[in-house]
This record gives C-alpha cells, sequence and structure tokens, in this order.
C-alpha cells in the first residue's frame, strides 16, 4: 500500500524528517506516536502534498505510484485521504456541494459517471448517521461554526463517501470528548478492510483502546526508532518518551 523509504524533508531551513522508514500493508492499521516537534504532522502533510515542505531525499509510493511527483488532487484521486488535527473552514460553500463535487471527481478519475442528487443524498444522510452529525451540517458551510468534535465527525463523514485506500488521521483525537471519541473510533473501525490501511497519528494511548493497531511506531528525532504492537503503546503511557533516547 504504502512504502516510505529514507525520507528527508526540510521546512524553511529546518530538517523535520531524517530518513523516515515506513511500510504499510494493505488491511493494516499503523499508530504513529511520539513527542511533539519529532515530525508525526508532517510525515502526513508531505504524504498529502501540502505546500511549503522540501523533500531533500528519500521517496514514497502509494500503490507502487511515486507519490511525491503527483500532484495533491492526484493523490487523493489515487486513494489518498488526510484528515487534519485542525479541519480548516470553508464558509461559503455548502457541505453538501464540497462532498459531492469531491466524490464526483474522484469517480471521474476512476471512470465512472457522476453520482446522481438522489443518490448520494442517501448516502450522505446515512453517513451522518453513523457518525452522530445531524443532516442539518450538510447545508452548513464546510466546518464553518463546527465545534471541535463536529469537525472531527466531518472529516470521517467525508472519508466514509470517498472510500480512499489510505486513510492518514492526524490527532483525529484531539480535543475529543470521550463520547465524540468513541463515535470517530467506531466510524474508523466500520471502514477497516483488507484492501484499505491507515496511519492513526496521535498523542496518546486512549484512542487505541477503541482502534487496536497492528503496529505501533514511535516518531523521535525525524525517524522512527522503535516500532512494536499494541503492548508499545501502553508501555509509553507508562513511562513517556524520555526512556528512547538512548534508542534514538
Amino acid at each position: 500500500m504504502l512504502k516510505v523509504d529514507n525520507l528527508h524533508v526540510r521546512v524553511e531551513s529546518e530538517d523535520i524528517l531524517k530518513g523516515l522508514n515506513l511500510t504499510v500493508k494493505a488491511g493494516e492499521v499503523h499508530a504513529i506516536m511520539g513527542p511533539n516537534g519529532s515530525g508525526k504532522s508532517t510525515l502526513g502533510h508531505v504524504l498529502a502534498g501540502r505546500p511549503g515542505y522540501t523533500v531533500t531525499a528519500g521517496s514514497a509510493h502509494l500503490l507502487g505510484q511515486d507519490l511525491l511527483a503527483l500532484a495533491t488532487e492526484e493523490r487523493a484521486h489515487l486513494g489518498l485521504f488526510l484528515a487534519f488535527q485542525y479541519p480548516v473552514e470553508i464558509p461559503g460553500v455548502s457541505n453538501m456541494e464540497f462532498l459531492k463535487a469531491s466524490v464526483d471527481a474522484v469517480r471521474e478519475h476512476r471512470g465512472e459517471p457522476a453520482i446522481d442528487s438522489v443518490s448520494f443524498m442517501k448516502q450522505a444522510r446515512e453517513a451522518c448517521k453513523s457518525v452522530d452529525l445531524d443532516q442539518a451540517f450538510l447545508k452548513r458551510g464546510v466546518n464553518e461554526g463546527f465545534s471541535g468534535g463536529e469537525k472531527k465527525r466531518n472529516e470521517l463523514l467525508q472519508m466514509m463517501l470517498l472510500q480512499p485506500k489510505l486513510c492518514i488521521m492526524d490527532e483525529t483525537d484531539s480535543g475529543l470528548d470521550i463520547d465524540a471519541l468513541q463515535v470517530v473510533a467506531a466510524g474508523i473501525n466500520a471502514m477497516r478492510s483488507p484492501d484499505r490501511s491507515f496511519i492513526l497519528v496521535t498523542h496518546y494511548q486512549r484512542l487505541l483502546n477503541f482502534i487496536e493497531p497492528d503496529y505501533v511506531h514511535v516518531l523521535s528525532g525525524g525517524r522512527i526508532v522503535k516500532s512494536g504492537d499494541k503492548s508499545l503503546a501502553l508501555e509509553l503511557e507508562e513511562r513517556g518518551y524520555a526512556w528512547l533516547e538512548d534508542v534514538a
């Protein structure tokens, strides 16, 4: 699904990623943890194609294609989805318009016709129920006036409708109360499948109480310094990150 090899990334004059290696197979869930400033969000932004990041060495391939050579929208067409830590507001564009345009763009790339409005509305309403989001939000501006939890559920709604191959969740649990966290986790678990993979970027082990990862990685100093199963997250919760300095 995804292969990142010796990835080095610079932001302005600062090196953030310093030789990161990561392989994600189809159907796997990988959690990435680490201290602030270690490069967790940078990894997601670079893979998604956000401007402002300079790749100085290394490569990243999604489904065998050179991800770094593709425009942002081409990466989305290929099946990459990034859920932001801080979803942006887009006043004046209704959620429904945004969602349908996004889905139609992906369908066009696959050689499929645009979905008719009635069928799409039915799908969108069902997805709203799944993420505990009032259907009235479909008529509102994208994330405009949404609470933190509503923005995160709206990102999950987008993911459900777009049906991506690789879902990168950048601290989706940030700012969520326990009820909202359980809703988001249930939505992610419902989307797990043999041909879809997830990268969960998180600070806290609590998300992994609801979503069991296949692998947990610790990112420190711009590279992955330790990997393990879900027990590694529990160890990090108990001991913090300082003990990994010798490993790094």
